[in-house]
C-alpha cells in the first residue's frame, strides 16, 4: 500500500543534496510539489539547486550547510527544522562516500569518518524524524544503500559493511512499520554516473563499466516507494547480480570481488 502518495505541499529532507543522487532526489521530489530541506556541506551548489527548483516548480527550499560527521550535526538539523515549524514527512538519507584501498595504505581516520556518515548519521536522522511520522501516521524514510550491501567486497570492506547495515536496518524498520502509515525503503543502486569513484580513490573506474544515471536511479526508487516496497535494486543487471551472489559460495563471492577493486600498485611500491 502506498504511503505518502501525495507529496504536494509536504516537506522532505534530503542529505547529500549538493550533487549526484541526492540532488536528483531533490529535483524529482520538487517536480511532485514537495518542499525541501537540503543538507550537505557545499552551500553554493545547494543554492544553485534551490534556485533551479524555485524556477521550475515554485517549491520552497531550506538550505542547511552541515557536516554530518560532526557530533552535533543531527541535533543542529533538528533544532533548525523545529524552529522553522516544519514537519518532515519524507527523509532521504543519501549522504555517504566510499573508499578503495589496501589496509597498509588506508588512513583509519578517514574510515572512521566514512562510518560516521554512512551509518551513524543515517541512523541518527532516522531516529530523529521517524517518530513524528509514526505519530502522524504518515511518512517515509528512504535510505540509500548499494548493491555492495549484498556481499563483502575486498578492498572496500568497511564501505560494503556500512551499506549492509543500511540495508538490514531499513528492512527491519519496514517490518516494524507494517501496521502504520509509514514506510521505510532501502535503495540499492549499482554503478552510477556520479563522482563516487573519484572520491573513493578509484579514478577512471566509472568510465570502464556500464552505469546508470542518477535520474534513472531516482525514478526507479520513487516508483518503488509509491508501491510501498521494502527495498529496490535499480537496474535489472544489478538485480541479477544480487541474486547471483546469494547462490554462489561466500568464499567465491568475496574472492571474485578482488578482481574489480584491487588497487594498482605504484612503481614506488613495486620497488
Amino acid at each position: 500500500m502506498p504511503r505518502l502518495a501525495d507529496m504536494n505541499d509536504r516537506w522532505g529532507l534530503v542529505t547529500g543534496a549538493s550533487s549526484g543522487i541526492g540532488a536528483e532526489f531533490a529535483r524529482q521530489l520538487a517536480a511532485r510539489g514537495m518542499h525541501l530541506i537540503l543538507v550537505a556541506r557545499r552551500t553554493e551548489m545547494m543554492q544553485g539547486l534551490a534556485a533551479e527548483l524555485d524556477r521550475l516548480h515554485g517549491t520552497k527550499t531550506e538550505i542547511l550547510s552541515v557536516d554530518l560527521t560532526a557530533a552535533d550535526a543531527v541535533q543542529l538539523i533538528a533544532d533548525k527544522v523545529a524552529a522553522a515549524g516544519i514537519e518532515v514527512d519524507l527523509l532521504v538519507n543519501c549522504a555517504g562516500f566510499g573508499m578503495v584501498g589496501e589496509i597498509l595504505e588506508t588512513d583509519f581516520d578517514r574510515v572512521r569518518q566514512m562510518l560516521r556518515l554512512n551509518i551513524e548519521a543515517l541512523a541518527a536522522l532516522t531516529y530523529q524524524f521517524l517518530p513524528g511520522m509514526i505519530r502522524r501516521n504518515l511518512g517515509a524514510v528512504v535510505n540509500v544503500a548499494s548493491i555492495a550491501a549484498f556481499q563483502p567486497v575486498a578492498y572496500m570492506g568497511a564501505y560494503a559493511a556500512s551499506k549492509a547495515f543500511v540495508l538490514h536496518f531499513t528492512e527491519a524498520l519496514h517490518a516494524e512499520l507494517s501496521d502504520t502509515g509509514v514506510v521505510a525503503m532501502a535503495v540499492c543502486p549499482g554503478v552510477t554516473k556520479t563522482d563516487f569513484f573519484d572520491v573513493a580513490g578509484a579514478t577512471g573506474w566509472l568510465q570502464k563499466h556500464s552505469s546508470q544515471t542518477p535520474e534513472e536511479v531516482v525514478r526507479q526508487a520513487l516508483k518503488a516507494l509509491d508501491r510501498g516496497r521494502q527495498y529496490v535494486v535499480t537496474g535489472w543487471r544489478n538485480y541479477l547480480l544480487t541474486c547471483l551472489v546469494r547462490i554462489a559460495t561466500r568464499w567465491r563471492v568475496v574472492n571474485e570481488s578482488k578482481r574489480f577493486f584491487r588497487p594498482r600498485r605504484s612503481n614506488k611500491s613495486k620497488g
